[in-house]
């Protein structure tokens, strides 16, 4: 979802594959070590975040109390975030059954799609709780029955409809103009400092590393999986996602002689919307690319709402369905309540608390728990273990590169 709202734009913005070389370092990077051990820290410890670091923090200290309480950081983090994606999914989904309804006719300008978007913001509260609904339903049905179950439908349809908007995009004319800019590589360009910023806020946010959703799946998983494997499979999938939604966007915007200047909610909801409406095809662009972005919405509020469900009931030993009514009423409720501010609430989640779960996860695996046992924890499940080089680069390069992340974000208003 991350790289569908913001990864196109930081591509046009910065120099196609000027960004993308930056990009794929960093991707590479925070997967090979941010991700592998937020998957272990939650495998190791068979718990959440108030588990997995009270467990850290009593191999470090002997007490469980400082990490019980420093956990519940990135698990209220989680269900935040999820509240504010709530309302956003919320917006898709008004979207995506408005595609398949014939219009009225609209002013050709930008300005209208602006003007419709502020109304579906401000009136759109029945998508919002329809789509809460869902997902506490698919939630519900637990991690097999449900979550398995609707990844496993939704990520290939998600990949099989951008791969067909990508063609049809292809088709287009002028889209050759795009190609080029997506593809072009400009040297120059990686010695400006923002490219690399930006190019590392994105590999971040996309990956999801915040101390919660990642270490929960990881705590599901069983001692026989190779986790190192995994974390490959979830860094190339998360690439392509974000290379296939640059393919379909910037050759359909070039097309129409347009140029990428904005993400996010303006991207999503006015521009592409005005571009479908005068493209060649795009009512059915248009279907496809809603309902496509909806199976990733779906997917990321699930991952988001995972992490406070698993602690609710690891805390207060409660059926799974309890605790996901519980979690689910509590993110109705509060988002219903935040949509007037729900940029500002995001912008807040994104620049502080997601940097800091994912830092506080980090020195809780890497240096509360003694190299041994991490080392031992990373490599079950391969044939052959990882190296040192493995614990080095965690220890050295992904702890300083997160709190570098925190504070970059901080000066610099966001950078993901």
């Amino acid at each position: 979802m991350g790289n569908i709202w913001l990864f196109p734009t930081r591509i046009s913005a910065y120099g196609g594959a000027t960004f993308l070389i930056p990009y794929l370092l960093f991707v590479l990077l925070i997967a090979s070590t941010g991700v592998i051990g937020e998957m272990s820290f939650g495998r190791f410890t068979k718990s959440g975040p108030i588990g997995a670091f009270a467990r850290a923090t009593k191999m470090r200290f002997g007490s469980e109390t400082p990490g019980k309480i420093i956990g519940i950081v990135p698990v209220l983090s989680s269900l935040c975030m999820a509240i504010g994606y709530s309302i956003v999914v919320g917006w898709i989904l008004t979207y995506a059954v408005a595609s398949f309804i014939p219009a009225a006719p609209l002013a050709p300008s930008v300005e209208s799609f602006a003007a419709t978007f502020g109304q579906v913001a401000g009136d759109n509260m029945p998508f919002q709780i329809v789509a809460m609904v869902g997902v506490i339903a698919i939630m519900a049905l637990g991690v097999t029955r449900g979550i398995e179950r609707i990844h496993f439908i939704m990520m290939p349809l998600f990949f099989v409809m951008f791969i067909g908007l990508a063609l049809y995009a292809a088709t287009l004319p002028g889209a050759l103009n795009g190609y080029r800019y997506v593809f072009m590589l400009d040297p120059r360009g990686l010695l400006d400092p923002l490219v690399w910023v930006y190019a590392l806020g994105q590999a971040f946010f996309s990956l999801s590393i915040a101390g919660n959703g990642t270490l929960i799946y990881g705590s599901y998983l069983d001692d026989k999986e190779n986790i190192p494997q995994s974390a490959k499979y979830v860094a190339i999938f998360d690439t392509l996602a974000a290379v296939i939604a640059s393919l379909v966007i910037i050759p359909a915007m070039a097309s129409a002689g347009q140029t990428l200047s904005s993400g996010g909610p303006g991207l999503m909801f006015i521009y592409l919307p005005h571009l479908f409406a005068g493209m060649p095809g795009g009512a059915l662009f248009q279907i496809i690319f809603f309902v496509a972005v909806l199976f990733g919405g779906f997917t990321s509020l699930i991952n988001l709402y995972e992490a406070p469900i698993a602690t609710l009931q690891e805390i207060l030993h409660v059926k799974r369905t309890t605790a996901v009514c519980c979690i689910g009423v509590i993110g109705i409720i509060v988002g219903l309540a935040i949509r007037p501010i729900v940029a500002q609430w995001m912008d807040v989640l994104s620049i502080y608390f997601c940097p800091i779960g994912a830092l506080l996860a980090a020195i809780m695996f890497f240096w509360f728990i003694k190299k041994p046992i991490v080392l031992e924890q990373v490599s079950k499940g391969r044939n052959r273990p990882l190296s040192l080089v493995f614990f080095y680069l965690a220890r050295y390069a992904f702890c300083p590169i997160v709190l570098i992340i925190l504070i970059v974000g901080c000066v610099m208003g966001g950078i993901g």
